[in-house]
Order: structure tokens, then sequence, then C-alpha cells
């Protein structure tokens, strides 16, 4: 495969990811400024514009998260940005890309350079991001041969992934107390129901650490993204190595899922923003060794400082 259009399949599938949690992050963000009366607005809205890697401004509100992480085109951490570059990333590689799954990243777009996000009520608008992107993860699914295309794409989202779920627990941990942060966290990974079945309606702050970081079947915890992605690193590698990992993104990889697994959990609590920012800057290296192993003559495109670049 081309490197240019494995390159372009890593990011659609990063670019996606990353428009989706972001839009699942600020629904929950903000339906917590409105119910939590103890929750200090430019407090919360400073903490998760640094976390989202953006630059806070003076005196944050509501109207500034939702500005820059949402429908302004020209922040970097924002949702329009992401699915601009999506689109971009598709034109790319416009011969691998299905037709079917072209029409859904170029509709979506539309939908957003008409003002589908600027316009509508934010729950709505969020909804609708969270709702496109599962449509064309969802046409991918179905229309792309299992190749190499297919892994560089699962592999771009199971990185974004990791670094965004650990960006939602570093900002929600900074934001309220144990017990409302995790609730937080797990609606907007989508896991509170799955999390309640497990653990049969028990609600503890370790319970819930367990699942969201650790848990292997939940698609949406952290070490399930990083083995996944690892998966794909391996269904890549054409060496047929039989011991070791060669590549430098499976060792990185590798060791920052095992680091979770094997520690104690309440170690990993008891610092978790400084856990969580450990997992990103994996992520950021485990990309930059992925541009370098298979896009010949690319320029990793990363967060830098928590912004893209």
């Amino acid at each position: 495969m081309l490197s240019r259009i494995a390159e372009s399949l890593f990011w659609i599938g990063r670019y996606l990811e990353r428009a989706e949690c972001t839009s699942r992050i600020l629904d929950v963000q903000l339906n917590l400024l409105v119910e939590d009366p103890a929750v200090d607005e430019e407090s919360a809205s400073r903490s998760l514009i640094s976390v989202m890697g953006g630059e806070p401004g003076e005196h944050p509100d509501r109207a500034a998260v939702m500005r820059d992480l949402s429908y302004d085109r020209t922040s970097a951490n924002s949702i329009a940005a992401a699915i601009e570059s999506a689109r971009e990333s598709a034109r790319r590689a416009r011969e691998t890309v299905s037709s079917d799954m072209w029409s859904a990243i170029n509709t979506t777009w539309n939908g957003v350079a008409a003002g589908r996000l600027q316009h509508g009520r934010p729950g709505a608008s969020l909804a609708w991001a969270r709702e496109r992107v599962a449509l064309i993860n969802g046409i991918a699914e179905s229309t792309m041969s299992r190749d190499e295309g297919y892994h560089f794409l699962l592999l771009g989202r199971s990185i974004e992934r990791a670094d965004m779920v650990a960006r939602l627990v570093a900002a929600t941990s900074m934001t309220a107390g144990p017990t409302t942060a995790w609730n937080t966290t797990l609606r907007a990974c989508g896991a509170h129901e799955a999390f309640l079945r497990t653990y049969r309606g028990l609600e503890t702050e370790r319970e819930a650490g367990e699942f969201l970081l650790l848990d292997r079947l939940f698609p949406r915890s952290i070490v399930h993204a990083l083995s996944l992605a690892e998966e794909c690193l391996h269904n890549l590698d054409a060496t047929g190595q039989r011991s070791g990992f060669d590549g430098e993104a499976s060792r990185l990889l590798g060791r920052a899922r095992a680091e979770l697994e094997y520690r104690p959990l309440m170690d990993i609590l008891a610092d978790l923003p400084e856990e969580m920012e450990r997992v990103q800057q994996t992520c950021s290296q485990a990309s930059d060794a992925v541009t370098e192993t298979y896009f010949a003559g690319a320029v990793a495109t990363a967060w830098v400082g928590g912004a893209v670049s």
C-alpha cells in the first residue's frame, strides 16, 4: 500500500475519533455545569479547555468552551476542525475510500460548514456530531476489506481513543468530586449502563476506575484501545517475527498497557492527572513511531502541548 494512502486512512481514523470523543466530553461537561451548582463554571471551563490543548483566555465560560471545542474551524482542537481534516484525508485517499464512506464524510463536513454545530442547541448539535461519526464508522466497517488499509484506519482510531479517554479522565477528575467525576466520565464514554451491569449496580470510585481504565472487554477502556492498537500493528508487521517486538510503536503501546494492567489500581488513582498525561505522551510517541515506520517522507500530525500541529 502507498504510504500516502496508509497515512490518510490512519488520520481519518484519528480525526473521526477525536470529533466523537470531543463531542462526548463537551456534552457531559456542559450538563455537569448545569446540574451541579457546586461546580465553578470558570474553573471547570478553564480546566477543560486546557486539558484539550487550548488557551482558556481570561474568563472562560460555556460559550468559550463551545466556540473553542465545537464549531470554531480555526481552533485545532474543535470538532469542526477534526471533521474538516478527516474530509481532507479522505480526499487524498479517494481511490481507496468507498463511495458511501466518502459521501458520508463529505455530507458531514457540509453540515459543519453550514453551521450545524454553531446554530443548533448544544445538546442536539453534539449528538448530531456523534451520530454522523458513528454512521461513517459503520459504513467503513461494512465496506472495507480487512486488509492493510483497514488496519491503518483501526490503528489510528485506537490510538486516538486511548488518548482522548485519558484526556476525559483527567478533565473530569479536576472539575468535580471523586464520585461525580467517575459518573461523568462513564457517561461521556457511553459506559454507564455497561458498568452497572458488570458491577451489579455497585458505584464506587475504585470499580469505576477499574472498568474505564482496565476492562478488557469494553471497547472504550484505555487498556482495550491499547490492546487493539497493538493487534493492528501485529497484523501490519510483515516480518513474521516470532520473538520480541521489532517496532517502536509496539513497544511503547505494550509498555503503557502493561504499566496500567500490572500496577495496583489505587496507585494509578492516587495521581490520576499525571498518569493520564503519561498515556497521552505514549500515544503521541507511538503516532510518531508509526509515521516514521510506515509513512515515508511524511511529517507526523500530532498533539503538541495538547494542540494539533
